[in-house]
């Protein structure tokens, strides 16, 4: 059976503006490409990536701002809350013009249930 994706067309242009600058940190496009398919911590997103915790921590915030990224908690067997994090899109399309720029949001489907 074929799904129809739906994509989201962005026209506040503030909210443009931010994707654009998130698109273009390499650090955010790793995240969320990295958290694409399952959620995960942010220690094993600075272990696969090779990106400093402190830099994650920064831009899984950026992130979440932005509506690009989930996020899920729980407390482990020591009583500590970890929380984990999973991308909202699955792709990010952009088209730019001179005059107009069109920015549209698909959204993970392994998001929906």
């Amino acid at each position: 059976m074929q799904k129809l994706i739906q994509s989201r067309k962005i026209t506040d242009d503030e909210r443009k503006q931010v994707i654009l600058e998130i698109i273009s940190d390499k650090y955010c496009k790793q995240i969320l490409h990295n958290t694409l398919e399952k959620p995960k911590s942010a220690m094993e997103i600075s272990g696969e990536k090779k990106i400093p915790i402190s830099t994650v921590y920064r831009r899984l915030q950026t992130l979440y701002d932005a509506k690009l990224l989930a996020i899920s908690g729980s407390i482990n067997q020591d009583g500590k809350k970890y929380f984990l994090y999973k991308s909202k899109v699955k792709s990010i399309s952009l088209q730019c013009d001179l005059e107009v720029t069109t920015v549209e949001l698909v959204p993970n489907a392994s998001n929906i249930s």
